[in-house]
């Protein structure tokens, strides 16, 4: 098995049914890879390890109305990887994710019938729990509500600081304009300057002998699409770790939105102002005025009325995306980073059904009918890319992905990708979306990501 090599298999329809069609997926993604068929992933998990499973589980509901299918990892995929992982006996395996601050994480157990999953494998004999990592929770979603803080004690986490080493030191200069939504931009500064760039790291997967990734692939507003990479936003306890935009526009030093606004800039303002107040009733009044202004900058003609880095030119969420996965490569439980890898991290992308458009949180689904497989998420990332009809080359976050740094995610160039498909090897070059059904991009990143038409 290759860190190179990336499986693909096709699924039957696009769709998840019952659990037989996703595990008969699986099977088919297994074989492509080259494991064998009476334990998989017993070539990748030895018996007795500590595993954990990081889906996707960004929200409870879809902002577009169109379900969770193509929003997080399927739960029927959840089931049938921890099938595969029951097979090695291991020593535990922890199911969790940071979703959203304003995710109702009770109600997305219940939808999901997390409890009642975790249950039959329990019963069986493998100690299964579900995880919410986050520290801190905004019931209602939205500024003027109370939040709930220090919900995880800080000892179930890990402190690392990658100093000059992060990939956001080249921008800290501007650390004062590192923003996050619905955050205190002050709590970003304590943790992101010169020569300091801190994460807080869930305990159970730095813990971890075994990562599997599990992400739902789909378009992203601020980083083009979410996959292999992107997933690890979720390993993360409180958000004011991690920048996902500078405040100002393009021509003013920011990367929020293209260009300059005297509205927008305004807007940027009274967020902040909402955003570092204890006053409930002035976080909403500030936050309603910020959203009239971004409204008013729409009706003049400004291209997006949006306020968190959601286009082609955000320079700063690929950074952070990419120090995540140096961590969970490197990590150690002292904080610190080694210099070879520290646990095996597996990435199975549920993409039977895919999510376009305005994502994360408002995707629509796309008859997608694939999973794909690997041991390096700089490769699966390029090749989901290619599937969804995107350009890897023109997409920071996956371009970046091979870039040379300390601490580097992949030893080879793209070029040396090997898709494993059908049977057959493919270049990358040779990969284009299944029935040529391009994924649409999110509004901010049209006209600046897509592939060239097939020759």
């Amino acid at each position: 098995m290759k860190e190179n090599h990336v499986a693909i298999a096709r699924s039957r329809a696009a769709g998840y049914g019952v659990l037989e069609e996703p595990a008969a997926c699986l099977r088919a993604l297994f074989h492509a890879w080259g494991l064998e068929a009476a334990n998989p992933l017993g070539a990748l998990i030895r018996p007795g390890s500590r595993v954990v499973l990081k889906p996707n589980w960004v929200h409870h509901y879809n902002q577009s109305g169109q379900g969770l299918d193509c929003l997080i990892t399927h739960p029927t995929l959840i089931e049938a990887v921890l099938e595969a992982v029951e097979l090695t006996r291991p020593a535990s395996v922890v199911v969790g994710d940071a979703p959203l601050q304003g995710c109702d994480f009770a109600e997305l157990r219940r939808l999901c019938r997390l409890d009642e999953m975790a249950e039959r494998f329990r019963r069986r004999g493998l100690p299964v729990e579900i995880a919410d990592f986050r520290r801190t929770v905004l019931p209602e979603g939205r500024l003027g509500a109370r939040r709930q803080e220090a919900l995880r004690s800080m000892d179930r986490f890990v402190l690392f600081d990658l100093q000059q080493h992060s990939l956001l030191e080249a921008l800290a200069a501007d650390s004062a304009r590192f923003r996050v939504t619905m955050y205190n931009p002050d709590l970003l500064l304590r943790t992101h300057a010169p020569g300091r760039h801190q994460y807080l790291i869930a305990r159970e997967i730095i813990e971890a002998d075994v990562v599997v990734n599990l992400p739902k692939l789909k378009s992203h507003k601020k980083a083009c699409l979410t996959g292999a990479l992107k997933n690890l936003i979720g390993i993360n306890g409180n958000k004011e770790y991690l920048p996902h935009h500078r405040k100002g526009g393009s021509r003013t030093g920011g990367d929020c939105y293209p260009g300059r606004s005297r509205l927008k800039g305004m807007a940027e303002n009274f967020l902040d102002a909402a955003n570092r107040t204890a006053s409930l009733h002035a976080q909403s009044l500030l936050a309603g005025a910020a959203a009239g202004l971004a409204r008013c900058a729409r009706l003049l003609g400004e291209q997006d009325p949006e306020l968190e880095g959601s286009w082609y030119g955000n320079d700063t969420i690929w950074r952070t995306c990419l120090d995540l996965q140096r961590i969970l490569r490197y990590g150690k439980l002292d904080g610190s980073l080694a210099s070879t890898p520290q646990r095996t991290v597996i990435t199975i992308t549920d993409a039977i059904v895919g999510g376009e458009g305005e994502g994360p949180l408002a995707n629509t689904p796309v008859p997608s009918r694939f999973l794909t497989a690997g041991l390096n998420p700089a490769a699966v990332e390029w090749i989901h890319a290619r599937l969804m009809g995107f350009d890897p080359t023109r997409i920071p976050l996956v371009r970046e992905a091979f870039g040379s740094f300390l601490f580097p995610l992949a030893s080879f160039p793209p070029s040396s990708v090997v898709a494993l498909l059908g049977g057959e090897r493919k270049a990358p070059e040779q990969v284009y979306p299944f029935d040529g059904r391009a994924f649409l991009p999110p509004s901010g990143w049209r006209g600046h990501c897509e592939l060239e038409p097939r020759p």
